[in-house]
C-alpha cells in the first residue's frame, strides 16, 4: 500500500477540476483496501472513494484520505441456456464492459452503451440510459463495511433502487466500498428499442434490433449530443429528471403547450430536466470557465481551468431559475465535495 500526499485530483475526475487530496492511495486488491481504511480510522481521517471520477464535483481540496479502486477482472460463475451470470470487480471500466458483452450477444446492458465511470459506481447510482436501468440485470454485488471490516452481500432488493438512486446514496453512503458486482445478462435478450432516438436511428437506417445494433446507435446518439469529457470537462447530467404531480403537469402545460413529459402512473409524470433548463434561458450559457454545453443543456461544462466552486454556483442559478419558472426543484444527480 502506498499512500501518497498531496495529491493532484485533476486527472481523476471528468470535470477537470484542479484540487488536492491530503492523502491519495489506489487499491488493486481487496486486502489493499483493508489496510488503507484501517490507516484512515487509525489517522481519524475523512474518506473519500473515488471510481472513475464521472460523478464528482470537487468544490475544494479535500483533507483526507481518498481512496481510489481498481479491482480489476471478471468471470463467469453461472450459465445456462437462455442467461449468463458475470462477476465483476468493481474497477472495471463500465463502456469496456459492455462491450465486452455486446461482442457475445449478450442482452441486457447494450442501451447504457457510453456511460463513463466504472462498474462499482453503476450500482451506487443506479444507472440508466435509454429505457433500460442497471437494476434489470443486477442480481447482487459484494461490498467492504468501513465500519467493521467485514464484506456482505447486497442483493437487489437490499440496495433499494431508485431514480438514480441506491442504499448506498442515502443510508449507507460513505459506510460501504462496493467490491464486485454480478449481472444476469440473457443469451436470448429481450430488445429495448422503444426510446424514440433509438428507434429513430434503426429505422431511418434500416438497421434490424440486436444487441449490437442497439449498443451502436446509443454509441451515436451519445456521440451527437454529449461532449466527451476528455475534450470538455464535465460530468454528464448535472440534474436529475424532476417528477411532477398530474396537477402541477396540467397547470404547466397551459402556459407550456410544448411541455414534454412522461406519465409513470395516473398521479405522476417525469419531465426532462433538460427541457425546463433550456426554456429558462440556460443552453450554451458561459460564465467564466463554467457553462452549459451547447448542444445539451443537462451537461455542465468547465471549458478551461474553471474552478468547482464556479461550476456549483451555475448550478444553483439554473436551480432557482428553473423553481422561479416552473416551480419545480432540480435534484442534483453528481455527488459535490
Amino acid at each position: 500500500m502506498n499512500i501518497l500526499e498531496n495529491v493532484s485530483l485533476k486527472s481523476y475526475n471528468t470535470f477537470g477540476i484542479e484540487v488536492k487530496a491530503r492523502y491519495f492511495v489506489e487499491c488493486w486488491h481487496v486486502h489493499q483496501i483493508c489496510d488503507a481504511v484501517h490507516w484512515q480510522k487509525t489517522n481519524n481521517l475523512p474518506l473519500l472513494i473515488l471510481g472513475g471520477g464521472s460523478n464528482v464535483l470537487f468544490t475544494q481540496d479535500f483533507e483526507g484520505l481518498v481512496l481510489k479502486i481498481s479491482l480489476l477482472g471478471k468471470e463467469i460463475i453461472r450459465e445456462d441456456d437462455e442467461n449468463v451470470w458475470l462477476k465483476v470487480q468493481a474497477g472495471e471500466n463500465w463502456n469496456t464492459l459492455v462491450e465486452y458483452c455486446v461482442a457475445r450477444n449478450w442482452g441486457g446492458i447494450e442501451n447504457l452503451t457510453l456511460i463513463p465511470g466504472t462498474v462499482g459506481a453503476a450500482p451506487m447510482q443506479n444507472i440508466g440510459a435509454y429505457g433500460v436501468e442497471l437494476q434489470e440485470v443486477f442480481e447482487y454485488l459484494e461490498a467492504f463495511d468501513v465500519a467493521s471490516g467485514t464484506i456482505y452481500r447486497f442483493n437487489k432488493k437490499d440496495c433499494k433502487f431508485g431514480y438514480r438512486e441506491s442504499i448506498f446514496k442515502n443510508e449507507l453512503k460513505n459506510r460501504f466500498i462496493i467490491l464486485t458486482v454480478v449481472l444476469k445478462l440473457s443469451k436470448k435478450p429481450t430488445l429495448n428499442f422503444s426510446y424514440a432516438d433509438v428507434e429513430k436511428f434503426l429505422k431511418e437506417r434500416h438497421i434490424e434490433p440486436s444487441v449490437q445494433s442497439i449498443s451502436e446507435a446509443v454509441r451515436q446518439i451519445r456521440i451527437e449530443k454529449l461532449p466527451n469529457p476528455a475534450e470538455i470537462g464535465n460530468a454528464g447530467s448535472f440534474f436529475k429528471n424532476p417528477y411532477i404531480s398530474k396537477k402541477h403537469y396540467e397547470y404547466l402545460k397551459q402556459n407550456y403547450p410544448n411541455l414534454p413529459a412522461y406519465p409513470l402512473n395516473e398521479n405522476t409524470y417525469k419531465v426532462p430536466a433538460a427541457w425546463l433548463i433550456e426554456q429558462a434561458g440556460w443552453k450554451g450559457y458561459r460564465e467564466g470557465n463554467a457553462g452549459v454545453h451547447h448542444r445539451q443543456a443537462l451537461v455542465l461544462i468547465n471549458t478551461g481551468n474553471a474552478q468547482g466552486k464556479e461550476i456549483w454556483q451555475l448550478a444553483q442559478k439554473i436551480k432557482k431559475s428553473v423553481e422561479e419558472q416552473f416551480g419545480i426543484v432540480l435534484q442534483t444527480e453528481v455527488n459535490v465535495y
